[in-house]
């Protein structure tokens, strides 16, 4: 038997790119972006989630490709990633969100030594899949401590993985007051 992993596929122009499911918490649609001046450009700005800013970087920015105007496809893809040992929630604006897929281990290439648009450290290996690949990227990486201060976003602002921060009574199931 062999080991497969699951992913979020999302889409920024042609290209399908992969995260880590493990490291998404959610998806969200495009909504209202605070942009924070002279912050880096692909840094979009900040959204309110459940009280909390969350910074929100533009991925094709990131990656040094064309901005294009924001669709009803755009999405925020919420992620949690580690900057020196410390969990931090940073969105990502992608063109779309596609599927979750699974890939088998022994199907990921390591990444290019050229020829994609995204720098070759921000990547964690290439995805067969069907008839192509998919660009599965490292998420720690791409996400810098500096990049994050730049928001002024706090680093250590992450509630407890798994209840989206919410109080146990307010979670829903038995026992929840009517």
């Amino acid at each position: 038997m062999y080991e497969t992993s699951q992913y979020l596929t999302f889409t920024l122009g042609e290209e399908v790119f992969a995260l880590d499911i493990s490291t998404v918490r959610e998806v969200l649609e495009l909504t209202a972006i605070t942009r924070i001046p002279r912050t880096p450009e692909f840094m979009r700005g900040v959204i309110n989630l459940r009280g909390r800013a969350v910074p929100v970087l533009e991925l094709r920015r990131k990656f040094g490709m064309e901005p294009t105007t924001d669709t009803v496809n755009t999405c925020i893809i919420i992620v949690e990633a580690e900057l020196e040992g410390e969990a931090a929630v940073i969105g990502t604006l992608v063109d779309s969100v596609r599927e979750v897929i699974e890939i088998p281990t022994d199907a990921i290439e390591p990444a290019p030594r050229m020829g994609t648009a995204v720098r070759q450290d921000f990547i964690k290996g290439m995805g067969h899949r069907n008839d192509g690949f998919v660009i599965i990227l490292d998420g720690n990486r791409i996400f810098s401590v500096e990049e994050l201060a730049a928001t002024g976003a706090a680093i250590g602002n992450v509630p407890p993985a798994g209840d989206g921060g919410m109080p146990a009574a307010m979670a829903g199931g038995e026992g929840t007051p009517a």
